[in-house]
């Protein structure tokens, strides 16, 4: 058995307190990182929908996502929650009458894994490819370049890689050609 004075013991609280507070604090930090990464990778993503939506390519929006107002404040803002799953991120049509349905993944690390795509995602993506449309994952990683990875390899990731995960070096015959604004061009 072990036994610490007053001192010691107060010591021990004080480190655990600040090795909790350090957690905390990166754990903080790498969220708002992703948050801010996420954000500009939808931004990309958007600018890529107007371009393919000016030269009559696609029309392709983001899903938005299903909120009910629980409380209003001043200045006409609301607190919300979500109602129901999200949907995949975006949905459309292609020149021709294609519809065209993928989910946007970004990470700040060298690997997207499976369960990134919710079951309720994965049964709408697997609906669109059954029905005739396209369906994918759109994935960015942390060097910053995209991959538009079809959703028959997203779905059969552990037959086909071994593992529940992609790295980005599996994902490069996948990768997708960016502007010079860094818009992913997902549709060549």
């Amino acid at each position: 058995m072990l036994t610490f004075t007053e001192e010691e013991f107060e010591k021990y609280q004080n480190r655990i307190a600040g090795e909790k507070r350090e957690a905390q604090l990166r754990h903080s930090y790498q969220g708002a990182v992703s948050r801010a990464q996420g954000t500009q990778f939808e931004k990309a993503i958007a600018d890529a929908c107007d371009l393919y939506r000016e030269k009559g390519m696609a029309d392709i929006e983001k899903t938005p996502e299903p909120m009910r107002p629980i409380k209003r404040l001043e200045g006409g803002r609301f607190v919300a929650i979500f109602e129901k799953q999200a949907q995949p991120d975006y949905k459309g049509i292609l020149a021709g009458g294609q519809a065209v349905m993928f989910e946007a993944k970004s990470t700040a690390t060298d690997r997207i894994t499976q369960d990134r795509v919710t079951e309720d995602q994965a049964e709408r993506l697997s609906r669109c490819q059954q029905l005739g449309g396209v369906a994918f994952v759109l994935c960015r990683f942390a060097s910053g370049q995209v991959y538009k990875l079809p959703w028959n390899i997203w779905r059969q990731m552990r037959e086909r890689f071994g593992v529940k995960y992609i790295t980005e070096e599996a994902a490069a015959p996948y990768r997708c050609r960016l502007t010079a604004r860094g818009e992913p061009l997902f549709l060549e």
